[in-house]
C-alpha cells in the first residue's frame, strides 16, 4: 500500500500545486472590482472628518478639489493637437501639444491583477470630485473626494467602466503600479490636465460629458 502511495506521490504534488494556483487566481478575480475607479456618481465630501481607507490604512480626506482658483492652469483646452500618452513600462505620462511636450510626470497605473487597459481612448467624462470604492480584503479601498477625475473610454470600453486619470492623496509612490486600473497622478498635475484637456468645462460647472460638439482629448496607453 505504501508503495502505491509513493508511486502516485508526484501526481498528488502536481494536483496540489495546480489547485493552489487555481485558488490564488480565483482570489485575485474576487479582489478585482467590477469598476476600475468608481461608478461615475458625482459627489463632493464636505465633511473634514471623513476618513479614506487604502490598503487597510486610514487616510485623512483633503478638500483639494473645492478650490475655484484656476489661475495656475492654462485655461480650457481648445486645441485638437493635444493628446496624452501613458507609458505603462516606464510609469510615465506625457501631455503633448502636437510635437511639443506640455508636461511629463511619473504615475501609478494598475496592479498586475487589475491592469490599466492598453489602447487608444478619448476623455469622455470629467468631474471635479468623485467618490471611489471597491476591492476587498487587503485591497479594499474607500476614497471620498478623489480630485480632478478624467474618465476615458472608446466604443469597446466606455467611460462608465471606471477607467480614468485623477489626482491622488492616499499615496505618493508614483513610478510604481498601485491602482485598480486607473492612472494615479500627483494632484497638482491632475488639476492642470483637468483644465488643459477636453471636453471643455462650461463656466461655473464642475462636470462635463463629451459629445459630438465637445469632443474629448485623445489618450494613448502603451507598454
Amino acid at each position: 500500500m505504501a508503495v502505491k502511495i509513493l508511486r502516485f506521490f508526484p501526481v498528488l504534488v502536481l494536483l496540489a500545486i495546480g489547485l493552489g494556483i487555481f485558488v490564488f487566481l480565483f482570489s485575485l478575480k474576487r479582489i478585482a472590482p467590477s469598476l476600475a475607479c468608481g461608478n461615475g456618481t458625482y459627489s463632493y465630501i464636505d465633511n473634514p472628518k471623513e476618513v479614506a481607507i487604502f490598503e487597510t490604512k486610514k487616510v485623512n480626506v483633503p478638500l483639494l478639489a473645492e478650490t475655484n482658483n484656476t489661475d495656475k492652469v492654462l485655461g480650457i483646452a481648445d486645441s485638437p493637437g493635444r493628446y496624452i500618452e501613458v507609458d505603462l513600462s516606464e510609469q510615465k505620462l506625457k501631455a503633448w501639444e502636437g510635437n511639443e511636450l506640455f508636461l511629463e510626470t511619473l504615475v501609478s497605473t494598475g496592479l498586475p491583477w487589475t491592469p490599466t487597459p492598453k489602447g487608444e481612448y478619448n476623455i469622455q467624462y470629467k468631474v471635479r470630485s468623485q467618490k471611489m470604492e471597491g476591492g476587498s480584503g487587503k485591497y479594499y479601498y474607500y476614497l471620498p473626494n478623489v480630485p480632478f477625475v478624467m474618465f476615458f473610454g472608446n466604443d469597446l470600453l466606455p467611460w462608465s467602466k471606471g477607467y480614468g486619470l485623477h489626482g491622488t492623496y492616499w499615496h505618493n509612490d508614483f513610478g510604481t503600479p498601485r491602482s485598480h486600473g486607473c492612472i494615479n497622478l500627483p494632484t497638482n498635475i491632475a488639476e492642470k490636465l483637468y483644465f488643459w484637456t477636453t471636453p471643455i468645462l462650461p463656466e461655473g460647472k464642475n462636470l462635463v460629458k463629451a459629445d459630438s460638439d465637445n469632443l474629448g482629448t485623445r489618450v494613448v496607453i502603451h507598454e
